[in-house]
């Protein structure tokens, strides 16, 4: 059989259930049990781990707090409508590092993200810039985040004035109004993070760029999209659009 190359082709990330969907799409019938029994067989098993948890989020500081605008709506009807945004701690051998990411969250495409040794507000700033720069979002999107110093900055609020972004924060102590974000970054740490393990920062770069830009974005199926990757999903949106103009 050679639907196992759909196993590899994901870098041993999907299970059985992503898997058996990949094959319905390839017009291959074939139960998640059956999948599920050969996968045991051969050894084939979806590389996560669980690890310790380090606090991202300073927000003992001075700067006005945005009103909590999105208010966990999470369903959007659009691209580049809506933005979530949240730094995380990546291991590495060589030394800690930062990882911050910007979500479309009708996508759930990494619209931005950049990785860094410090945990500043040049690191978010140039996340956003990525973001901006390859999508150029009408004015009005909503960037939401949390409540942390560098998304607080006078920085960070001139930059979101300057394109035309609504800041959005979520209230204190509550995970849950940023959880698509907080959902995206324990994804990368289960199937990836944890299972390659950086010896260098150089290493965690480009490892890093081939996750995101390479097989999340491009690759990784959804449940919550109909079993596509983010990249295909937004090219279904305008390709809707263009059929109904």
């Amino acid at each position: 059989m050679g639907w196992w190359v759909d196993y590899f082709d994901s870098s041993k990330r999907y299970g059985a259930p992503k898997i058996t969907e990949l094959l319905k799409q390839e017009g291959k019938c074939i139960s998640e049990r059956l999948v599920g029994e050969i996968m045991s067989e051969n050894g084939w098993r979806s590389c996560v781990s669980k690890k310790f948890r380090v606090c991202t989020t300073d927000s003992n500081h001075p700067f006005d707090i945005a009103p909590n605008t999105l208010n966990q709506k999470f369903h959007v009807l659009e691209p580049n409508s809506v933005w979530v945004t949240d730094i995380t701690y990546v291991p590495c051998r060589e030394g800690r590092l930062y990882l911050a990411s910007v979500m479309d969250l009708y996508t759930r495409k990494i619209a931005g993200w950049r990785l860094a040794d410090r945990m500043t507000t040049d690191l978010v700033l140039n996340a956003l810039e990525m973001a901006y720069t390859s999508h150029r979002p009408a004015k009005g999107l909503l960037h939401h985040s949390d409540r942390g110093s560098q998304y607080a900055s006078e920085a960070y609020r001139q930059r979101l004035e300057t394109y035309g972004m609504k800041a959005s924060m979520s209230r204190k102590g509550n995970c849950y109004d940023n959880a698509c974000i907080e959902s995206w970054h324990s994804l990368l740490k289960k199937e990836f993070i944890y299972c390659t393990k950086f010896k260098t920062k150089a290493q965690a770069q480009q490892k890093m760029f081939e996750y995101i830009e390479l097989f999340y974005n491009r690759k990784r199926i959804h449940g919550s999209l109909g079993y596509v990757s983010p990249i295909r999903f937004e090219e279904n949106y305008y390709k809707n659009l263009k059929r109904m103009a």
